[in-house]
């Protein structure tokens, strides 16, 4: 055999065992809701039955606040990053949070319908069920985006809108390598199956202004709550849904007194973008955090929150 044959032969053959290494070294099928519960779900917390889902919820705090406040989190998040806000908050505010569907203990919508205004409308549904009437609603990320449209779709019963490092405009800068590749159809197949742990580490720390407040518990809940049996498929499908419709012109009828929230170092969003909203919902208020990245909440829950809710 010519010697170019046998040195391309024996690169085929390293990719080929690097590629199975990878694959039996990351090897993460996923896990039942039941197996996961047990550590991820607390006493506060409830599941909802609503569209085909059991919706994780935690409802915290006194019933008779006549204005709950509302949580929504981001893209591959779960309700637990708003704990700091909810410890502090607890005992004077009645606190709902939230696994949106494909995320967290919930998992994935059987219609498949990640829309924002079917998720909004959902959350209304929801809210219905709970009696809740007025709220504030805090989101952030995607969940931000969320939040302003449950604005447009519920004014009257917005009584306070809180955004934090909030999606809403035409992308400006790429998604985080995990996102782009859950995005892509066979990419995100095998994801399904293939899960380093090191990559979520790396994910949840691009999100952070100081990655060494990045806690190994913090990496452990990112982790374990992604392989949620259906979660990281829906993932893929929530993006691919995301990108189908812009309605940022309708940010400029939001009428909710809003707070506007970012930390100067977020690498997902862009701190320019915090200027943008600011000028397109009359009155709003901004406080930009120094320091900060694209999850303020979790990072410095203490000065976020008295922004927030002062």
């Amino acid at each position: 055999m010519p010697i170019a044959a046998c040195v391309l032969l024996a690169l085929i053959l390293v990719f080929a065992l690097s590629v199975f290494a990878f694959v039996a070294f990351s090897w993460a099928p996923d896990r039942p809701v039941d197996a996961l519960r047990a550590r991820w779900a607390s006493g506060a917390s409830r599941f909802v039955a609503l569209d085909g889902m059991q919706i994780h919820v935690r409802d915290e705090g006194p019933r008779d606040d006549p204005v709950p406040i509302v949580l929504l989190h981001g893209t591959g998040s779960s309700l637990h990053t708003w704990d700091g806000w909810a410890q502090r908050l607890q005992g004077a505010r009645r606190v709902i949070r939230i696994d949106r569907p494909g995320f967290g203990l919930t998992g994935p919508d059987p219609a498949g319908d990640y829309s924002m205004l079917t998720s909004a409308r959902r959350v209304l549904r929801l809210l219905d069920g709970m009696k809740v009437g007025r709220f504030a609603v805090a989101g952030n990320s995607s969940g931000g985006r969320l939040a302003w449209q449950l604005a447009l779709e519920a004014p009257a019963r917005v009584e306070r809108l809180v955004l934090v490092a909030a999606g809403g405009y035409p992308r400006r800068t790429p998604l985080p390598m995990g996102l782009r590749m859950a995005q892509s159809p066979w990419l995100g197949a095998l994801m399904s199956r293939v899960l380093p742990r090191s990559m979520v580490e790396k994910g949840v720390k691009a999100t952070y202004g100081d990655p060494s407040l990045v806690t190994p518990a913090v990496v452990e809940r990112s982790y374990e709550l992604t392989l949620r049996a259906g979660n990281r498929l829906a993932l893929g499908e929530t993006l691919r849904q995301d990108r189908l419709l812009d309605n940022s012109s309708r940010i400029r009828e939001i009428v909710a007194p809003t707070v506007i929230l970012w930390g100067d170092r977020d690498t997902v969003i862009p701190p320019a973008d915090a200027q943008v909203f600011k000028n397109d919902i009359g009155g709003s208020q901004l406080v930009m955090f120094p320091e900060l990245g694209h999850l303020p909440q979790e990072e410095d829950p203490a000065a976020t929150l008295a922004a927030a809710f002062p």
